[in-house]
């Protein structure tokens, strides 16, 4: 199979140019094509171009680069990546087609504009490279109608999702032409290589995820009408209390824009023939309405909830569907929805919620149950088990469990008997399989996994790339525990440290466990990972427990846990074996320098990693500035060179609370080292820190030496506290700023020594002790830490 090298993207619209800017991000240099404009622009017309000019000619793909780099959340891991896309057009770059290795359509979602340019596509082709279309509906073998059979064998879908860079999902499609090798290799190249949750769909309308996905919220729409629901209700309903996000049924609406959901209810109710189905599909007349007045969500300013100004600043008003007006918003509470959400995990949650009496109880019940018995109804058309259905939900609508995870969470049988209670035809496939003696869809047995497939239990394939942390706890490769953290076998002589406290918070439970888990891998163990699977890898310190200490004034307390802190990084890293840190999403504060000691850090592609705790009035103490100084020290390592510039950029990203956009954009901030590494699919860290542990062990590790560090001294220090104080002086920052700033300067310059001085990593951790010690005393960083606290940003006092 023919590696992918190169790649062209034709159609540079949103998701033409977010799928180019996704595989610049994976290292493919892409040719991004689009049409050539039929009139000019006034602008262009002043410049006095020509329609022939090549300015003109690719204007529409060269606009969509230059959007990429505006566009928030950014498209691109690093602004740079735009250099790996070259823009042209479909009339004077067509025949450039044939020097790449894959190609993408992404245009209209027209079939006869898709056949069309599949024709154009062939005459230029190069036998053997890899076509495909990002559709999310459009039969994949219509598409083929014009084209010959060997053009047909390496002709795919590939559905991305949007933003392609942020969505995990990416569903394969073949038609009954495709080889099934080139389904294989784009599976593999799209998992390893694009870091996407790939799922193989059959070629039906809207595929697997929009089939059932868009189902589920025209069926919730439908029960909001039918039974006098605010737009409110449904919502606080089905986000997070149904293990859904944030932005529930009506903000996804308005996200996605209710024209394109339209679009896509349309094609299935236009392709289906069962009338009960197509009578699901048939767009409700609110949505029709609303589409007509462009109330079509974020993308026009309103939708289901409109953004107004009021007297208190901005307020967010939800649609009554029954007047058309807008309306302020009102809290929604009950016992189920307080039930769920105290209660843990998303299945704790649904059974919680489900478990009450009241009206929300009976919403959730009533838009579930249809759900569950269309996924299984359509189980067979639609895909070849219900492993790549309920993954399709969990990736493409970022559901926590997908259908038939679900009905597990549930109980299968006991909600198939209240389904039959209430009338519901339940499927004669699932019947049988409950009639067999099962009571669930997924079943574990001696640490492997099974799962339904054709009234039998299939077991999960077992790949090594795929560490699950989760599983080796059920195996019971858990070697030493705590409330805080866990020390696991991951196999070959490896160990991995994986956080475990609310919200991965840095505490004593942690930094014990890391001290244990030294002395555990320096005795038994070829080396040590240092990573977990929560939500986020660790978002800083336990700062209640810091704020606690410091208003009772117990400062040796305070001066004890930076103390524990500190020696257990640098016990950390003192250790004579091989560490990696495989850090993801939000990695801040004592997160960061819980990595900053490992011989290596393996970058999930998405990690917003930063020392932030300027925003709750402190700085770095647990060896994060004492870290930034000795990378500096070590990068220049000529006495005459200057320090300034590397010490000064360090200041600036602590003093800021800079933190990276992603793990490549570490390296903008001098996070990273040239050891460092990205690995683009999340669910490969762990695997890629473990052979790298292994790599360094079989190589002969051999500690670092541990060597003095260069500092700035005093005038350094005096220049970065000149920048704090024009930064002041121009209304930037505030006087708490200007103290916060100067305490860093002091710790990043060495102190009051002269510039050149050699000093130890110790003497810098004393300075960043003293400093946090003396700024814990402050009123203000105290009233920074409550107000973090309390609200979740940072307050400027």
């Amino acid at each position: 199979m023919t590696k992918i090298r190169t790649a062209a993207v034709i159609g540079s619209g949103v998701m033409g140019s977010g799928i180019a800017a996704h595989l610049a991000n994976a290292g493919i240099p892409v040719l991004l094509l689009d049409m050539v404009p039929a009139q000019l622009l006034p602008q262009e017309e002043a410049a006095g171009l020509t329609l022939e000019h090549p300015k003109v000619r690719n204007r529409l793909a060269v606009s969509a680069m230059d959007k990429l780099k505006k566009t928030n959340p950014a498209p691109l891991y690093s602004e740079a990546f735009i250099d790996r896309l070259t823009p042209g057009n479909l009339e004077d770059d067509l025949a450039k087609l044939g020097q790449v290795d894959w190609i993408i359509e992404v245009i209209v979602e027209n079939l006869q504009a898709k056949q069309q340019l599949l024709s154009r596509i062939e005459k230029v082709w190069k036998p053997g490279t890899i076509v495909s279309s990002n559709t999310s509906g459009i039969s994949i073998h219509a598409m083929t109608q014009n084209v010959g059979d060997e053009f047909k064998k390496h002709f795919l879908g590939t559905h991305f999702f949007n933003p392609p860079r942020y969505m995990k999902l990416l569903e394969v499609i073949p038609s009954q032409y495709t080889d099934p090798a080139i389904i294989s290799f784009m599976t593999e190249f799209c998992e390893k290589k694009l870091g996407k949750g790939v799922v193989q769909a059959k070629d039906t309308p809207n595929f697997i995820a929009n089939r059932i996905g868009t189902y589920g919220l025209l069926v919730t729409l439908r029960e909001m009408i039918a039974n006098g629901y605010s737009v409110e209700e449904v919502d606080a309903v089905t986000g997070p209390a149904m293990g859904r996000p944030k932005s529930a049924t009506f903000r996804t609406l308005d996200l996605v824009g209710l024209d394109t959901f339209v679009h896509v209810a349309n094609n299935v109710f236009g392709l289906v023939t069962d009338p009960s189905e197509k009578a699901v599909f048939d767009t409700p007349a609110i949505l029709q309405t609303m589409v007509e007045k462009g109330w079509i969500g974020e993308k026009t300013g309103q939708g289901f909830y409109k953004k107004v100004k009021s007297e208190t600043g901005k307020e967010i008003q939800s649609l009554d569907v029954n007047s058309m007006t807008y309306a302020a918003g009102r809290k929604i509470s009950s016992v189920s929805l307080e039930g769920a959400k105290q209660a843990k995990g998303a299945s704790g949650k649904l059974k919680a919620l489900l478990g009450g009496k009241d009206r929300y109880s009976e919403l959730a019940w009533n838009i579930l149950k249809p759900v569950l018995l269309y996924s299984a109804a359509k189980l067979d058309e639609i895909a070849d088990s219900i492993v790549e259905i309920d993954n399709a939900l969990k990736w493409g609508f970022n559901w926590d469990l997908g259908p038939f995870e679900t009905w597990d969470a549930i109980g299968l049988k006991r909600s198939v008997e209240r389904m039959e209670a209430e009338g519901s035809e339940v499927p004669d496939w699932v019947k049988a399989w409950i009639a067999a003696g099962n009571d669930s869809f997924y079943t574990s047995k001696e640490g492997q996994g099974f799962y339904y497939l054709k009234n039998e239990c299939k077991g999960i394939e077992s790949r090594p790339e795929l560490i699950s942390l989760a599983a080796l706890k059920q195996q019971k490769k858990v070697i030493r525990s705590n409330s805080g953290a866990n020390l696991i076998d991951i196999g070959d002589g490896v160990a991995c440290l994986e956080f475990q406290s609310p919200n991965n918070a840095v505490g004593g439970d942690i930094l014990t466990m890391i001290q244990m888990s030294v002395d555990e891998v320096r005795s038994n163990y070829r080396g040590l990972v240092v990573a977990n699977e929560g939500k986020n890898f660790c978002v800083g310190a336990n700062l209640m427990l810091l704020l606690m200490e410091a208003q009772d004034g117990e400062w040796d307390e305070v001066d004890g846990i930076i103390r524990l802190f500190q020696n257990s990084m640098m016990k950390l890293k003192g250790l004579d074996k091989p560490v990696v840190a495989a850090p993801h999403k939000m990695t801040l504060g004592g997160g960061v320098e819980a990595c900053m000691p490992a011989d290596q850090i393996i970058f999930s592609s998405e990690t917003y990693y930063g020392l932030v705790e300027v925003g709750v009035g402190l700085i770095p103490a647990g060896g994060g500035c004492k870290e930034l100084a000795l990378r500096a020290s070590s990068l220049v390592r000529d006495p005459e060179v200057d320090l300034q510039p590397w010490i000064n950029a360090s200041f600036e990203t602590v003093a800021m609370a800079k933190v990276s956009t992603s793990g490549h954009d570490t390296k903008r901030l001098g996070y990273m080292r040239p050891q460092d590494t990205v690995v683009i699919n999340p669910d490969h860290r762990i695997y890629e820190a473990k052979q790298a542990v292994l790599r360094m062990d079989a190589a002969g590790y051999t500690p670092p030496v541990r060597e003095k560090i260069r500092v700035v001294g005093e005038n350094g220090k005096a220049v970065m506290q000149v920048g704090a104080y024009s930064m002041k002086q121009g209304g930037y920052i505030s006087d708490h700023d200007v103290l916060i700033a100067n305490k860093l300067a002091h710790v990043l310059a060495g102190g009051n020594v002269p510039a050149g001085t050699l000093v130890t990593e110790q003497y810098l951790l004393d300075l960043e002790r003293e400093a946090f010690l003396s700024l814990c005393g402050e009123l203000k960083t105290q009233q920074r830490m409550q107000y973090m606290l309390s609200k979740g940003k940072p307050l400027r006092n």
